[in-house]
């Protein structure tokens, strides 16, 4: 009876990790994974896949695939644009893309405000497009994963300069000799790239109101960057 009742109890301990993603940001931390979830296939466990949530609630869970290999930052750009383009959401538009060694991320902009709304990633082996982990699903305010449960803010407690502060003293902690571009405001939280000698290294994020450091581990060495016009 009692192991019945210590398995029935894994299994609930499970159903909530998993229901807050947060399975999905431990083993994106896991080098060689194709997704947050270690799988081939997307984030549906909201709402099952390519269903979505609009501003205010969860972020859209659009889901574009190219079924082939991504070999360039103009094969990203596609599969991210094809995401876009199944959420439906006209304000939404591509900003910078970014090639990683174990991924493609792309930053999501609203044409109404030039706010930063999400962070997408891309599984370069597969073209599978999916909300990026970490801060843009637990922070974002707007559209992540938590949004229904955190309060949007009016202001952020932080300023930009404050929030890249806050990024260079943990750099000055753990990666000496790093700096920082300027901040990405996003709903809740900033993003920012971490240089060295100039060139990019990686990124990591700081919450809007704690000015706590999240420090991005699933992308791998960078490769290059692009501007996009959307």
């Amino acid at each position: 009876m009692r192991k019945h009742a210590l398995a029935f109890i894994s299994v609930g301990l499970l159903a909530s990790i998993l229901a807050l993603g947060g399975l999905g940001i431990a083993l994106a931390q896991t080098p060689g994974l194709h997704t947050p979830f270690g799988r081939d296939y997307g984030p549906g466990m909201m709402g099952g896949y390519g269903s979505g949530y609009g501003p205010g609630g969860m972020m859209r869970w659009g889901w574009g695939r190219t079924g082939t290999t991504l070999n360039s930052i103009a094969d990203a750009r596609t599969a991210f644009q094809s995401y876009l383009d199944q959420t439906g959401d006209a304000d939404l538009r591509l900003d910078e893309i970014l090639q990683f060694a174990q991924n493609f991320y792309a930053e999501v902009k609203e044409n109404s405000t030039g706010t930063g709304a999400y962070e997408l990633l891309a599984d370069r082996r597969t073209g599978h497009v999916f909300p990026e982990f970490g801060p843009n699903m637990m922070w974002n305010t707007k559209y992540g994963h938590m949004a229904g449960w955190l309060q949007p803010e009016t202001s952020p407690a932080l300023t930009t300069d404050q929030a890249q502060a806050a990024a260079q003293q943990w750099l000055d902690a753990n990666q000496p000799g790093s700096t920082t571009e300027a901040p990405d405001a996003y709903y809740g939280y900033f993003t920012i790239h971490i240089l060295r000698d100039g060139k990019v290294t990686g990124m990591l994020s700081v919450n809007a109101s704690s000015g706590q450091v999240w420090y991005h581990t699933w992308h791998g060495s960078f490769i290059a960057s692009s501007e996009t016009s959307g």
